[in-house]
């Protein structure tokens, strides 16, 4: 099921698939390396892997990838756009536009990490 990890510790085995591919793509989690096989996503850390199975290959399918795998990344970045904006215009000072881009910058970010994390709280309990 996707979301489940499964950990493999190097001990036990050293593995990896020949076939898999080295990427940047998914959030790291402090891994050393990441990779991708098909619809598996492997990090790899100093004592251990830890794999899960994607729903949808983010080298085929990113914005698919974003919407089944990934929802909080997406909710993150319209709240950053469209909350860090509303509400930067709600208290931005008409006297300064340094301010008024500094408001909205700080205002974005604080939106978008709200969105992010709570939606990924969100989909962990639902998982």
């Amino acid at each position: 099921m996707p979301g489940d990890e499964i950990e493999v510790p190097k001990e036990l085995r050293e593995f990896m698939l020949e076939e898999a591919e080295e990427t940047f793509l998914g959030q790291k989690n402090g891994a050393e390396r990441q990779y991708r096989y098909g619809n598996l996503h492997i990090r790899e850390y100093d004592d251990k892997f830890l794999i899960h199975n994607d729903r949808i290959d983010p080298r085929k399918d990113p914005i698919g990838h974003l919407v089944y795998d990934a929802p909080e990344v997406l909710i993150g970045l319209a709240c950053a756009i469209f909350g860090g904006s509303h509400i930067a215009k709600k208290i931005q000072n008409k006297n300064s536009k340094k301010l008024s881009l500094t408001t909205r910058l700080v205002s974005s970010i604080i939106s978008g990490y709200l969105g992010y994390t709570t939606t990924k709280k969100i989909k962990n309990y639902l998982e």
